[in-house]
């Protein structure tokens, strides 16, 4: 097929890449605007830009999708179909009717579950053992398009958003080849979401990162896993920012008294690990990172920080 693809981060690369080995003709490559990064404030590409120049696909990166001259420079490809991974742009119905198959979008999880934008990250913050990738045909709503094609990925007990990432990318990828496959044999059978209460994937930002110790062991060490590697858990030690980017459940409660410490209560520190109490068990913390430093295990990290039993960490400064 003769293919726009549209889409943005790391997460699209994969499909844009598998497409064109497919051997369809990705005539466009639709992203958005570089944008400045770090302190030299350098203007960057995004990750779709970069994989299709060196592809030697034509990029067009418009500030706003919806405005009317840049639908009339769609039309000029006369597409086939859109394809739409992680756009990042809310599409008008101009767009959405324009080619013969509409524009079909890959999604990051088990439709009508997790509708939104992260999607993988809150599938591990809801305990969810599996996910995975949908086919959409989109419509003017927000991930409400009928589903065509599923592929369950299982989560496994030491993914972090980063790792589920991977997997579902690749994931993805392989189920919009089989897509275009099926609409071309007209084969896809289209299936509505319906108006069923499922969660929604809200956006992610900083706070939700701020750990609060009350809750139990298991919420929070999703937590850490779940936004690696952004935004990151962190927590309050001595006026600094403390993150920390890996832990696990203690098998028992490092403190065997009938009165338990107050959740945030430092109650075991080891040459490895130091163990935190939560509302519900025991965090036992495996790597961290100070303000300004590397990422590093925690028993670096207690050499240059020691650290005391009774050490209360704080949900706010």
């Amino acid at each position: 097929m003769r293919v726009i693809f549209m889409g943005t981060p790391d997460f699209a690369v994969g499909t844009l890449q598998a497409l064109t080995e497919a051997g369809h003709q990705v005539c466009l490559a639709v992203t958005q605007p570089d944008k400045p990064k770090g302190r030299g404030k350098e203007m960057q590409f995004p990750p779709v830009k970069e994989a299709a120049l060196a592809a030697g696909i034509p990029v067009y990166q418009p500030q706003r999708i919806r405005r009317p001259e840049c639908v009339e420079e769609l039309k000029k490809y006369q597409a086939d179909v859109i394809v739409v991974v992680a756009f990042g742009q809310i599409l008008p119905k101009e767009i959405l009717e324009m080619t013969p198959y509409g524009c079909i979008n890959v999604h990051a999880s088990l439709l009508p579950k997790y509708r939104g934008a992260a999607p993988i990250q809150w599938a591990i913050l809801g305990g969810e053992t599996v996910t995975g990738v949908t086919t959409m045909q989109m419509d003017e709503g927000l991930d409400t398009g009928d589903m065509l094609l599923k592929a369950e990925v299982p989560i496994a007990g030491d993914d972090t958003g980063e790792s589920l990432h991977d997997k579902l990318a690749e994931a993805g990828a392989k189920l919009c080849v089989k897509t275009l496959e099926d609409a071309a044999a007209g084969k896809l059978m289209p299936e509505k979401q319906g108006e069923m209460t499922t969660p929604y994937a809200r956006m992610l930002d900083k706070k939700l990162g701020n750990i609060d110790w009350s809750r139990p062991a298991a919420e929070i060490e999703r937590l850490v896993r779940g936004l690696t590697s952004w935004p990151g858990a962190y927590t309050h030690w001595n006026g600094k920012v403390l993150k920390i980017w890996k832990s696990r459940i203690a098998e028992e409660p490092a403190d065997t008294q009938n009165t338990k410490p107050e959740p945030g209560t430092v109650v075991q520190v080891g040459k490895a690990h130091f163990s935190v109490q939560t509302g519900g068990g025991v965090l036992v913390v495996e790597e961290v990172q100070m303000p300004g430093k590397k990422r590093m295990d925690t028993g670096a990290f207690l050499r240059g920080y020691p650290m005391a039993e009774g050490t209360v960490f704080l949900s706010e400064q």
